[in-house]
């Protein structure tokens, strides 16, 4: 008989545990709605330009950088550089990127933007197989989206309404229409505040973001430059640079820049000398 009971003791507190964690487990699967595990066909737009590969983003080092953003010209320095990428590859106003950028993280130093690096307040949605963090905003306790750097919260950004049928819209006004892009993205659901477009315009306007609209409006891009020689270089830190802007201009990973010059984050400082790679191209 006390064998007996013995057995069922343990049969009772094993069920209790187990129903327990069962608990737990679905609990955690209502807060996420599933968003990692289910898909979502959504309808693309055809007016929107396809990325082109010459401004693919450096490969994630699946390290979680840590951004110090000191004020909005600071933020704006930081990434009108990989806006106007955006803009070039996608078709999204570089300003309109840059606005909502700086709207949406607080200047990258909100407390949403500064535990998970998304700037754009986009949250996890079905079929989002990344990373993610719980965030209170128009409910408690909400998924969104997790980067380990910023510039990949950009380009999440760029194809999020590059690929979605309700923005499909906006590929209609010209890249330099600011103002009826602020006006359709509060049209088409991006935001509930009714005051959201005169924001970002406020924004565009005040720090004169239209500008890089108009940069890369006008630029020309060479295409399939030969490469004639190649070396290392040493290059002083100034201020505005990012181990990504960085990247971009010596046409090297982030991660490799790290490697070269061992550096343990992200971190810069003004005066700082890195060993670079230098790519001479003709002109």
């Amino acid at each position: 008989m006390i064998n007996n009971r013995i057995l069922l003791l343990l049969l009772v507190l094993s069920v209790s545990f187990t129903g327990c964690k069962s608990k737990k487990a679905y609990t955690d699967s209502m807060r996420t709605k599933n968003v990692l595990t289910e898909r979502q066909k959504t309808k693309s737009s055809s007016k929107a330009p396809k990325a082109e590969s010459k401004v693919d983003l450096p490969q994630d080092t699946g390290k979680f950088v840590i951004f110090k953003i000191e004020d909005i010209p600071d933020y704006i320095t930081t990434f009108s550089e990989i806006a106007q990428l955006e803009m070039k590859a996608y078709g999204i106003p570089a300003s309109i990127t840059l606005a909502q950028g700086l709207l949406e993280s607080g200047f990258g130093n909100g407390e949403l933007a500064r535990k998970t690096n998304n700037h754009f307040g986009i949250k996890c949605h079905t079929g989002w197989q990344g990373d993610y963090d719980f965030h209170d905003d128009d409910a408690k306790g909400e998924c969104f989206r997790k980067y380990n750097h910023p510039m990949y919260s950009y380009r999440d950004h760029s194809i999020f309404l590059s690929t979605r049928g309700r923005y499909a819209f906006l590929f209609d006004y010209d890249t330099t229409d600011y103002k009826n892009w602020a006006k359709g993205l509060r049209k088409a659901g991006y935001a509930t505040d009714k005051k959201y477009p005169q924001k970002l315009i406020y924004l565009i306007e005040k720090h004169q973001l239209d500008q890089y609209d108009t940069r890369v409006s006008k630029s020309v891009y060479k295409k399939n430059m030969p490469v004639i020689a190649e070396k290392k270089a040493v290059h002083v830190v100034r201020k505005g640079d990012t181990l990504y802007s960085l990247s971009k201009r010596y046409y090297v990973s982030i991660d490799a820049l790290m490697k070269l010059n061992k550096l343990r984050d992200a971190n810069l400082s003004v005066g700082q000398k890195l060993m670079v790679k230098t790519t001479q191209m003709k002109k």
